[in-house]
């Protein structure tokens, strides 16, 4: 009897502590909650449980489904705080020093999580990190073969010199230089993780509805714990993660483990760092990244949220020295600025600010600023220049080119102190780009090469090293790479494949 009497008063206890309400990773002491929008708060307990959620004046009630999940829809509020989020039930949680702000989901590879601790001027850059309004999250790395309700784990952190140099440094220069201009709280989710590829970023309902992709996905093997023990020739393990899944090897494991879990938890938009990863597949990237941004968007349910990207700095990838062959990174950064073409989207040029050996330039401080001057002009419509100059057309006048631009700022020019444009190339009707010369005339560029006579064509910027490029405008924006012509380019018949 006193066993039976033990047992018993152990399964209540443990009945007792399952009917607590309980809340996703993302929410925390510290957090910033995005103002002027409907505020989701949700999370779990037991079946038909009544919920009471408090946040400033605010109080509402909802009450658990059958299957003991909740959500509640906060009304809009102001920027402000600090102030406490309470969700009361059979328990009571409460999260202390809540802002509401600007909040940015910060993802990609390996220059987006790169620390604040490994970038120029860190030392200095870390003593003055002193923003009590700045907020950011790290999600904790996880891989999934099914969307997930949540995180591994992570802890909202405040920006100030004992913790800012585990911060991305490309969204802490980002939030930075908002906080300066909006005098507002910013909120940094970053969910990112080195060497990943887009297609793991991306929902397996994505694929499915995608002409492109939905062959591939379809074959993709079901991965359950049977099939992935098989797969990976392990032993039958407890969970997935014991099999140890890279986030590479199917399309969508980051998705489900490091993007879902975030959903439906209110943002302004997303700031993006990759495309390194996908280089060899560049052509397909003209519809992988758009597909990436419209499934996200699509999953929010927040409509077309604004959704900033990192185009490819310089580097010598180590590819093909044959211009006439082409240049893989060349080619990614043409995808990026094709995406353009999707509403409510913007793009940093980062030419000038790569590391010839290094794909990880340390300079974080101008790819942080030129998203955030993306993103003043774009969501905040501030009166400053956003973007560098972009070419808009072409006229050919016996063996001249003149280029002209939109998104000149106060006009077109160039750092070099003789005034010498360089990164241009002509070609004619066979089609072989030799280097060319270039030059200023008022807002406009004028291309020739003495040994092309009957010109159809200029590319600007078109290697994987850029360092020779120096047009800008005015405010000190970079031009962004581009080609007249349309002929085939290498990484055409490059697909993803699932192994």
């Amino acid at each position: 009897m006193k066993l039976i009497y033990s047992f018993l008063i152990a399964l209540f206890a443990f009945l007792g502590a399952n009917a607590n309400v309980t809340m996703p990773g993302i929410f925390g002491n510290d957090m910033v909650l995005q103002r002027n929008k409907p505020i989701p708060v949700w999370g779990w307990a037991k079946a038909n449980e009544t919920i009471v959620v408090s946040l400033n004046t605010q109080k509402k009630t909802v009450k658990a489904d059958r299957k003991g999940n909740w959500m509640v829809k906060l009304s809009p509020e102001n920027a402000g705080g600090p102030f406490s989020l309470t969700i009361q039930a059979n328990n009571t949680i409460t999260f202390s020093n809540v802002l509401i702000g600007e909040v940015w989901i910060c993802s990609g590879q390996s220059n987006m999580e790169w620390p604040l601790s490994a970038s120029n001027n860190a030392n200095q850059e870390i003593s003055n990190a002193n923003y009590p309004q700045i907020r950011h999250i790290t999600v904790t790395k996880a891989v999934s073969s099914m969307p997930q309700k949540d995180i591994k784990g992570g802890s909202w952190e405040v920006a100030e010199p004992r913790n800012a140099g585990k911060f991305s440094a490309v969204a802490y220069f980002f939030a930075r230089k908002l906080y300066q201009e909006l005098k507002v709280p910013i909120g940094l989710i970053n969910t990112s993780w080195g060497g990943t590829h887009i297609e793991t970023w991306t929902s397996r309902e994505a694929f499915q509805g995608s002409e492109e992709f939905k062959s591939m996905i379809a074959s993709m093997p079901s991965l359950n714990m049977d099939s992935l023990a098989r797969i990976k020739s392990a032993t039958l393990a407890k969970d997935i993660s014991a099999l140890t899944l890279g986030p590479n090897e199917y399309p969508s494991l980051l998705y489900n483990a490091m993007l879902y879990p975030l959903i439906p938890f209110a943002i302004q938009g997303a700031i993006w760092y990759q495309g390194e990863s996908n280089a060899g597949r560049a052509w397909q990237y003209r519809q992988s990244f758009p597909l990436m941004i419209n499934d996200w968007r699509k999953q929010w349910k927040q409509g077309d949220f604004p959704f900033y990207f990192v185009q490819l700095a310089s580097f010598d990838a180590g590819g093909s020295s044959d211009k006439q062959s082409g240049y893989r990174w060349a080619e990614l950064r043409e995808a990026q600025t094709l995406t353009l073409s999707l509403p409510n989207t913007g793009m940093a040029v980062t030419s000038d600010v790569g590391e010839v050996k290094d794909i990880h330039p340390r300079n974080k401080q101008d790819v942080g600023l030129r998203l955030a001057l993306a993103a003043l002009s774009g969501t905040y419509k501030k009166n400053t220049v956003g973007s560098g100059p972009m070419y808009q057309s072409m006229k050919t006048e016996g063996n001249k080119v003149t280029i002209s631009f939109t998104n000149i700022g106060s006009g077109l020019m160039t750092k070099d102190k003789y005034g010498y444009l360089k990164g241009f190339e002509i070609s004619g009707a066979d089609q072989k780009y030799c280097y060319a010369k270039a030059y200023l005339q008022g807002n406009k560029v004028i291309v020739y090469a003495d040994d092309v006579t009957a010109p159809i064509a200029v590319r600007f910027g078109w290697f994987d090293d850029l360092s020779d490029n120096n047009l800008y405008n005015t405010e000190g924006l970079p031009t962004v790479p581009f080609r007249t012509d349309n002929w085939e380019r290498v990484t055409v018949s490059e697909k993803f494949k699932i192994q």
